[in-house]
């Protein structure tokens, strides 16, 4: 009979073999002849005793698998064909309240939620699972991928890496600076989250989703969107969420989320794929911040992102409308995801640590660039000045974008009615999404500043700035600039945009109200984004008022936007030459 030194030994042997014997690998053969096997509705038991709901995906075969989750409030039912033919067990899970899962559901306009320790305990659970090898990844998109950056600071010991995609650090990112975005948000409680509450209420009305889109596009959409002041909007919008939302509605400038605040505790790597148009990129801070606050080299140094020319609902797409980036647009977001967990969870040497730390599509020349970091480092500020010699109202006026600062001192003006204002591009379904601004052509409440055909390749890559004087009649007001791309065809693609609440110039925590008629300094950051503005092309700047239902109406009074119902006009005066030198700054990649 062995020693108990030899037993020891033998055993440790054993388990130094088996941490060192891959998860198994599916050959092409496998991978095209096995089933998914489903459970479903498997209970998942929190630390609180309430019982959640996932549906678990398998390979009918083989093992030990690495284990994918995804936790959604927007029901379970996706099918995950994909990651188990490549290898994976994956749980879908029910959030907290949603559908099949038992307790109350908390939205993210709340400042204090389950979703952490839920997450956490779901990835514990996902771990022990027959036949995983206790490595978990998370993936999901938007709401799902706001989940996933809850639960990663608690540091489940399971988590290896996560795929969490197009959210914003921050929930004033989502919505705006001091704003609200009715157009996704209205749509968003009305068809995707009040039906379901609803149901689970078992109140009257709408208890299914599709048939909650088709009274949206039926009429609902004009009658809520319309609807003032919000903060009187009745239950049937929000459901058991109204005390929450009207709460926030009251405050616009506090932020519940702060997840960029968390990144010093998260110690795995993240993958994120987003849009240069996605309301959701939320200027790619939540990417600078791991990168640079990461509470691990792993997470710091493994963290990739993927930008492309894309809208939040259409990620991997080439096309919007008459608008085509090309065949190079493409993007098979399911492969890639599976190339990211081969890696991380299987060990699988695919090459994704070579990558770079940023993938980004530069628009015009259509085509990927990698990048060590962002903003890029070697971008320099071109600065274009306003003027116009009679009046900028229109792509037909005189406005004029040059190097040169104007000599003189001038004006333009429009009027800005929020009762007509400035329609979005955007379709019914109110995602922002690249748009052809030729439709708003005759506006005479927008006004147009644009370059010479130019002579030579300029890219854009970065966050163009506006520093833009301006006087308005009202003591609250909106200015919204918009770069375009302006194509030999007439083709006016839009790049870039950024939005500013007069109350809120100085930042969320100082609001302040204007002097009417006085000129006043903004300085408007705009969205990130990678454009080359090619030879024949011009550069063009919008500045106008109102961009709705993309953004929310400024009432162009002092009252809280939310809570008051009445509507002003408001005469607004941009202001350009030596004294009040209105520009852009644009972040330029000198051509190599």
């Amino acid at each position: 009979m062995p020693s108990r030194r030899i037993r020891l030994s033998i055993a440790s042997c054993l388990t130094l073999f088996s941490a060192i014997i891959p998860t198994e690998i599916l050959s092409a053969s496998d991978t095209e002849s096995i089933k998914v096997e489903v459970k479903e509705n498997v209970a998942v038991p929190m630390r609180d005793g309430v019982i959640l709901r996932a549906n678990v995906f398998r390979p009918d075969r083989g093992g030990p698998y690495p284990v994918l989750v995804m936790r959604t409030p927007y029901g379970k039912s996706s099918r995950m064909d994909r990651y188990v033919k490549a290898g994976y067990i994956v749980v879908s899970q029910d959030a907290r309240g949603r559908y099949d899962s038992d307790g109350e559901w908390e939205s993210f306009v709340r400042f204090k939620t389950h979703d952490a320790e839920d997450g956490y305990d779901t990835v514990e659970w996902a771990a022990k699972l027959e036949g995983s090898n206790g490595k978990v990844g998370t993936f999901g998109g938007s709401y799902n991928a706001f989940l996933q950056w809850r639960l990663a600071p608690l540091r489940p010991p399971s988590l290896v890496a996560m795929c969490a995609y197009s959210i914003p650090a921050r929930y004033t990112d989502l919505e705006g600076p001091g704003t609200i975005r009715p157009g996704r948000r209205l749509h968003w409680w009305s068809v995707s989250m009040s039906p379901d509450m609803r149901r689970r209420a078992e109140r009257e009305g709408t208890h299914a989703r599709a048939a909650a889109q088709k009274e949206w596009t039926s009429g609902k959409s004009e009658h809520w969107l319309n609807f003032l002041p919000y903060l009187d909007l009745p239950q049937e919008v929000f459901e058991d969420e109204i005390k929450p939302v009207r709460d926030w509605l009251k405050n616009p400038h506090t932020d519940p989320w702060k997840l960029h605040k968390a990144v010093n505790e998260i110690t795995v790597p993240n993958l994120n794929i987003i849009g240069w148009w996605d309301h959701c990129n939320g200027d790619l801070m939540l990417d600078r911040a791991i990168r640079s606050e990461g509470g691990s080299k792993v997470a710091r140094n493994g963290s990739r992102t993927i930008v492309g020319p894309w809208s939040h609902a259409g990620l991997g797409r080439r096309r919007y409308g008459n608008i085509d980036f090309g065949p190079q647009a493409v993007f098979d977001m399911t492969d890639y995801q599976i190339r990211w967990f081969d890696y991380w969870l299987k060990g699988k040497q695919n090459g994704i640590d070579k990558t770079s730390s940023y993938r980004i599509f530069v628009m015009g020349d259509n085509a990927w660039r990698d990048e060590p970091d962002w903003p890029l480092q070697r971008a320099q500020d071109k600065v274009l000045y306003l003027g116009s010699a009679d009046g900028a109202n229109t792509p037909a006026g005189d406005g004029k974008l040059a190097v040169d600062l104007p000599s003189q001192q001038g004006t333009d003006t429009y009027r800005y009615d929020p009762a007509n204002p400035v329609p979005s591009l955007h379709g019914e379904r109110l995602f922002q999404i690249p748009t052809d601004q030729r439709p708003l052509a005759k506006r005479q409440d927008i006004l147009v500043y644009q370059t010479d055909p130019l002579a030579e390749r300029i890219e854009v890559t970065g966050n163009p700035t506006v520093e833009l004087y301006a006087a308005s009649s009202a003591p609250d007001t909106d200015f919204i600039v918009r770069l375009i791309d302006v194509h030999p065809d007439g083709l006016a693609r839009d790049v870039s945009m950024g939005v500013v609440r007069a109350r809120y110039r100085e930042g969320l925590d100082q609001p302040s109200l204007i002097q009417p008629d006085s000129v006043v300094k903004y300085t408007i950051r705009m969205n990130p984004t990678s454009n080359a503005f090619l030879p024949g092309h011009r550069i063009r700047l919008d500045i106008t008022s109102s961009d709705f239902p993309n953004y929310d109406r400024n009432h162009n009074t002092a009252a809280n936007q939310n809570a008051d119902a009445e509507l002003k006009i408001a005469d607004q005066t941009i202001y350009f030459g030596s004294k009040y030198p209105t520009r852009i700054v644009l972040p330029w990649i000198k051509s190599e």
